[in-house]
């Protein structure tokens, strides 16, 4: 990563649940553009340090944003950072149809007049939700919530999309086809990603850097080419 200041930058990070602690000491950046993954097991702190990087639960230690000290923000607040996140297990409203679902997702987009433009964007990179458009999202098959849960978060045209297990439970092409548009959003829009998957394979693809999560703390970090030429990492992770 270059030398500029960080998008994202979290400091001795800590995060749990009541009395528990999660995480300790996570130490981790994401610059402007950049493409970053956390890998690790289940139970390994992954979801707790999207949950906490989005202002979703509290922590202790420093969360910077473009080099600004980011106090107990709450979800809002970090949308008007421009962090947005997709939350594990989709992140639809279901009662609501998926044309309104991306009105939701554009409630922190601030030229209101863009509104309509940013849903005839994510149509056309997701034509199944154009041709769906009036459809109850909770009657949408895994793979098509999937989709609106990634057009939702994109709405707000945030510097920074926080992505938690999109490929959990769905068929290896339609994962493929999410981190194919992802990475094709990165590219044309400048936007960050800071992605936590268990689909190491994929995800270290079309990442630049890698953290590695044990038992709540960084176990590793490197290039994700370094990821990919290591034999730990690969029979860990990759299964070869």
């Amino acid at each position: 990563m270059s030398t500029q200041t960080p998008l994202l930058e979290v400091r001795g990070l800590r995060a749990g649940y009541g009395q528990v602690n999660v995480l300790e000491n996570i130490d981790l950046t994401v610059g402007p553009g950049e493409v970053v993954v956390v890998l690790g097991a289940n139970g390994a702190g992954k979801t707790t340090l999207m949950r906490a990087v989005s202002g979703l639960i509290s922590y202790t230690g420093e969360m910077l944003v473009d080099g600004n000290v980011v106090r107990s923000p709450r979800p809002d607040q970090m949308l008007g950072h421009g962090v947005s996140l997709v939350p594990q297990g989709r992140g639809t409203l279901t009662a609501l149809s998926v044309r309104d679902n991306l009105r939701v997702g554009a409630t922190g987009l601030a030229d209101r007049s863009q509104v309509d433009v940013e849903i005839d964007r994510w149509f056309t990179t997701f034509p199944r939700l154009a041709e769906r458009s009036e459809q109850i999202a909770g009657t949408l098959s895994g793979g098509e919530q999937q989709m609106l849960a990634i057009a939702r978060a994109l709405m707000s045209r945030p510097r920074l999309l926080l992505c938690d297990e999109i490929s959990l439970g769905l068929a290896p092409i339609i994962v493929s086809d999410l981190f194919d548009t992802l990475r094709d959003v990165s590219a044309e829009s400048g936007t960050a990603l800071l992605l936590v998957e268990q689909n190491a394979e994929l995800a270290l693809a079309i990442a630049s850097r890698v953290y590695l999560l044990e038992v709540g703390s960084v176990a590793a970090s490197g290039s994700a080419q370094s990821f990919r030429e290591s034999n730990d990492i690969r029979k860990a992770y990759l299964g070869y």
